[in-house]
């Protein structure tokens, strides 16, 4: 497991902007497969994005083409960059990892073995 710690989060209104950040512990993250998942009040956890230690880029069908994942190995750090926002996207934004080798759905938060915090973006109308 690594520690993870996202910010970025605020509040922001429809159509804007606001870019998340997840910084990770460890030597290795460019063996890490990161995502992003978010969980509104009431709701479950739900994936929003993924990027994979092979270059892979996963998107939700919520948020493709209003989302972008990215990542600087360099600097142990992940991003979600985010646009054209609706209220819909309001929730707490999760950072996970997962550092193993085993197999899995990427899609499902029990793939993953690290969490962050959560940071709170809240998009009003």
């Amino acid at each position: 497991q690594v520690q993870l710690v996202e910010s970025g989060g605020g509040l922001v209104q429809a159509g804007g902007s606001l870019k998340l950040s997840c910084v990770a512990s460890g030597r290795t993250f460019n063996t890490y497969n990161m995502a992003w998942f978010r969980q509104a009040p009431g709701k479950e956890r739900e994936f929003v994005a993924h990027s994979s230690r092979n270059s892979g880029i996963y998107y939700s069908d919520s948020v493709k083409g209003r989302f972008t994942i990215s990542r600087d190995n360099a600097k142990n750090t992940i991003y979600l960059q985010m646009s054209n926002l609706e209220p819909e996207d309001t929730a707490s934004y999760y950072c996970a990892a997962h550092t193993g080798s085993r197999s899995g759905n990427a899609f499902t938060v029990d793939w993953y073995d690290s969490w962050g915090q959560g940071t709170q973006v809240t998009v009003s109308s």
